[in-house]
């Protein structure tokens, strides 16, 4: 009895060490996949904030939180299945997929675009028409739709850095990228919609310097708001324009995406000083011209349609 107590010790404490082990390996996998990914978290901040511009104050919270919802979904539930089992048995769809739904991106960009550039008082009285349920149920669907092109993107960068990881390791890891992110993209995005109410609540505060700032941050929201309006578009065809110019290179296209990163990095040598940061914003510039083309082409191709015309 005491020989198989002692066996069955020794059992117990090898499974406890080889669940440490795994344990190691999903930490390790998660910062090394979350760390690639991390850089597409600046383009979802920057887009998320134009879905709440013009809602309800006492909305924008909710708002948030049920695009957060979304994207937990997006992520966990579909994107996550659909990323092991495209890794495991059609590796090759990966990147056509992530292509049209960068030309999704590009396309909706360039429809705000369109719409700033010949007027879009249609569009403004149409909302106007509509009760706020109806419009806020938009807002949260265009932005959890537009949240699982970029969503895509992050799992198809974690993934790419867990290739020698069993599935199950893999999936935990993409689990939790996929929680880490959600959480820190939509914390900050409702951090810097609510700016304006910390503002107010500073100004009523006894301590001058707080009044200060808060009255700073009071005044600073609305053209916060509008630079994200921008920034985010701008993201829309970067991100897109990025990842269409990638997959180009994954089928052997690498004049466009060899002058890109030619350029860029031409440009990066010639200011030392600042040569990584210049180096990114001209590739990001030139992902930017490729998003502008080709969801231009697909906008015009719409706008050109006898049944978009009609609807327009």
């Amino acid at each position: 009895m005491a020989g198989g107590l002692v066996a069955l010790l020794d059992d117990v404490a090898a499974i406890a060490k080889l669940a440490a082990a795994s344990l190691d390996d999903v930490a390790a996998a998660s910062a090394r996949a979350g760390a690639k990914a991390a850089g597409v978290v600046i383009d979802d901040t920057a887009v998320t904030p134009r879905y709440v511009v013009g809602l309800s104050p006492q909305r924008e919270l909710p708002i948030i939180g049920k695009i957060a919802l979304g994207s937990l979904r997006n992520k966990l539930l579909f994107l996550l299945p659909a990323a092991l089992l495209l890794s495991a048995f059609a590796p090759w769809a990966i990147t056509p997929i992530l292509m049209a739904g960068g030309a999704f991106l590009c396309f909706e960009a360039s429809e705000k675009i369109l719409e700033s550039l010949i007027g879009g008082h249609g569009e403004a009285e149409e909302e106007a028409a509509v009760d706020a349920k109806t419009l806020e149920d938009r807002q949260v669907s265009g932005a959890i739709r537009t949240d699982l092109i970029l969503s895509a993107e992050i799992m198809a960068i974690a993934l790419s850095e867990l290739p020698d990881l069993s599935i199950g390791t893999q999936a935990i890891a993409l689990a939790l990228v996929g929680i880490a992110i959600t959480v820190g993209v939509y914390g900050l995005v409702a951090a810097i919609v609510k700016m304006d109410d910390i503002g107010l609540h500073l100004t009523q505060r006894d301590n001058a310097l707080a009044q200060t700032v808060g009255r700073g941050l009071v005044k600073a929201m609305p053209v916060l708001l509008r630079i994200l309006a921008i920034v985010g578009t701008a993201a829309m065809v970067w991100v897109g324009g990025g990842i269409i110019v990638h997959g180009m290179e994954e089928f052997g296209l690498t004049t466009l995406p060899h002058l890109i990163h030619d350029t860029a990095h031409h440009a990066g040598e010639a200011l030392p000083f600042a040569g990584a940061a210049i180096a990114w914003i001209v590739s990001a510039i030139g992902a930017a011209i490729v998003g502008l083309i080709v969801g231009g082409v697909i906008a015009g191709g719409l706008h050109l349609l006898p049944s978009r015309k009609g609807a327009h």
